[in-house]
This record gives structure tokens, sequence and C-alpha cells, in this order.
């Protein structure tokens, strides 16, 4: 029998008002279990591997440009879309 363990996405927490990621996690509940180790708040999000969150959208058609500046890398570098597997922590809590 063959077990497929290839990881298909990634799971980056994302602090309230952070500039950056401020933990990745190969699974929901190991980021869920360390946003409530520190009572985090932020946004815990599914991102994919090998693929840019734009691209992935793009290629899922979950988002479509409507302005020329949504194809400019400063936008692209910074995406994320609201149907992107997420959940919203406070205080270490889902919400």
């Amino acid at each position: 029998m063959n077990i497929n363990t290839e990881i298909h996405g990634i799971w980056v927490f994302h602090g309230a008002g952070a500039r950056f990621a401020g933990g990745v996690f190969v699974s929901r509940e190991s980021g869920l279990t360390w946003a409530a180790k520190h009572s985090l708040t932020g946004v815990l999000t599914r991102y994919p591997l090998n693929e840019g969150a734009c691209d992935q959208a793009l290629r899922l058609g979950t988002f479509m440009p409507k302005r020329p500046e949504q194809c400019e890398a400063l936008f692209i570098g910074g995406f994320t879309c609201a149907s992107m597997e997420h959940v919203h922590v406070e205080d270490g809590i889902p919400q």
C-alpha cells in the first residue's frame, strides 16, 4: 500500500499588524496550538507550495485582476485571497 505523504500546502501565521510571518506549520492544528500557547491574534492561512498565492488564485479562477497595478510585482508579492483556507485567531482562540 502506498501512502501519499506529499504536502500540498503550508500554514502561515501572520500576526495582527506584523510585517512578516510569525510562524510556518505543516498543519492547521499545529499552527493553532502555537498561537494558543502564545495568546496570539492574527490569521493562520494555508498557502500553496511551489506556486504563488496569486498564481493559484488566477489558475483556480478565484481572482481576476481588475486594475493594471494588480499585475505588478508589489501587488503579487503581497497577495492573499479570502478564498484561501484560513482561520482568524484572537488572543490564541480560533474565531
